[in-house]
């Protein structure tokens, strides 16, 4: 059996999405009709793949192949984390260029999730490419009062400012209430400064 259709008309099946701040079900309605962007955070190569990785990108290969499959227009971005405290430590410990190390794990992860049949994203950026760009952003950022760089160098969300404009800070989600540092990732976060 071939499944197909045909919305030569523009239109596509509707598809139901949970909304985690109503806490229903409704229709995907894209921001262009029948046009979707699709970004998926990729891995941070400084080591061979896991059954993490292949249960996160199986899963948004199954959600780009169903907006296909639904007449999208589907652009799906994946980026490739090729720079990173993990992979500089990796690739001393290894003896090995960042760009040796990202390149050969790079090639293993394409390998692994062929052998998962994942479809490869329409762009794959690495990160490498855009650091002027990421540069001149978090520059932004911090301008605009955002972001701070820490005592140790790093940046960091300025959570307190981002609240203020968000009132309905979490909502979404049942986050319990934010203490004088939230963490985010392993970096703590400024929010009462």
């Amino acid at each position: 059996m071939r499944l197909t259709s045909d919305f030569t008309d523009g239109s596509t099946s509707m598809l139901k999405i949970y909304n985690s701040l109503t806490k229903q079900k409704e229709e995907f309605k894209p921001i262009q009709p029948n046009k979707v962007g699709m970004y998926v955070c990729g891995v941070t190569i400084y080591d061979l793949c896991h059954i993490g990785h292949a249960r996160t990108f199986v899963s948004f290969d199954l959600v780009a192949r169903y907006l296909r499959f639904l007449g999208y227009d589907l652009t799906f971005v994946r980026n490739i984390t090729d720079i990173d405290d993990k992979i500089i430590k990796r690739a001393a410990e290894n003896n090995e260029s960042c760009d040796s190390l990202t390149e050969r794990l790079t090639t293993e992860m394409h390998s692994d999730f062929d052998a998962l049949n994942i479809s490869r994203p329409d762009i794959e950026p690495k990160a490498t490419e855009f650091i002027d760009e990421i540069i001149a952003l978090v520059e932004r950022l911090i301008e605009r009062g955002f972001a701070y760089v820490a005592s140790n160098g790093d940046v960091l969300f300025e959570v307190a400012k981002r609240h203020g404009l968000i009132p309905s800070w979490g909502r979404a989600f049942p986050f319990p209430p934010p203490s004088k540092t939230c963490t985010l990732g392993l970096s703590p976060v400024s929010i009462l400064d």
